[in-house]
């Protein structure tokens, strides 16, 4: 349900389309303004993610899925109005349990290394939980979690996206719920099938 143009339904749905995943951002709404209302969540998944899109729908150039992460950006890039500013966020973020930022960076080939002000086992401990945030929201895999080691096995690197996922992968058990709540809306369950 989209709070920026009148509750319209929006969806992501995922094809392929010549052997590569394809995501179509897409509503059945026929109300005037509705298709302008897709266009501008497509700029912004651009924007904040560095996905591609053309007539088919939005992928990634590395030619993969990364499902849950092109979910996680269709619900940020909703998130935003019309006028919103939509800027990639950096690879850096305070963390309130650490009390010291976080820093990804790019180490080529699609891989990352998470690091963080201070020293000691809260730091591992806490680099340890947000690098398997980052693992389950960005489908990515761990190369060693201990010194906050990771990549995406497409062997390229998705700046644009790790960067969003960041601030999510400080609290992903917040972020899933998040998602199961917003992926729901709209739909009819039996009472058996619907979460207390």
């Amino acid at each position: 349900m989209d709070p920026h143009f009148e509750d319209i339904s929006i969806a992501l749905y995922r094809h392929d389309s010549g052997g590569q995943p394809v995501f179509l951002v897409h509503t059945y709404n026929q109300r005037e303004g509705a298709a302008q209302r897709v266009s501008i969540v497509v700029q912004r998944m651009r924007e904040l993610g560095g996905v591609a899109a053309d007539v088919r729908g939005v992928y990634f150039p590395c030619g993969r899925a990364h499902e849950r992460a092109c979910r996680r950006l269709f619900l940020e890039a909703c998130k935003l109005g019309p006028e919103d500013a939509a800027e990639p966020k950096p690879l850096k973020i305070f963390d309130k349990k650490s009390n010291g930022d976080l820093v990804l960076s790019s180490l080529g080939a699609g891989g990352y290394v998470l690091t963080g002000d201070g020293e000691g086992e809260k730091l591992v401990q806490r680099r340890r939980a947000v690098a398997a945030g980052l693992l389950k929201l960005g489908d990515m895999v761990a190369t060693d979690l201990d010194t906050g080691r990771m990549a995406f096995s497409c062997g390229q690197s998705h700046d644009e996206l790790v960067g969003l996922l960041l601030g999510r992968a400080l609290n992903v058990r917040g972020a899933d719920r998040e998602q199961q709540l917003s992926a729901s809306r709209g739909q009819l369950l039996a009472p058996s099938a619907q979460q207390p």
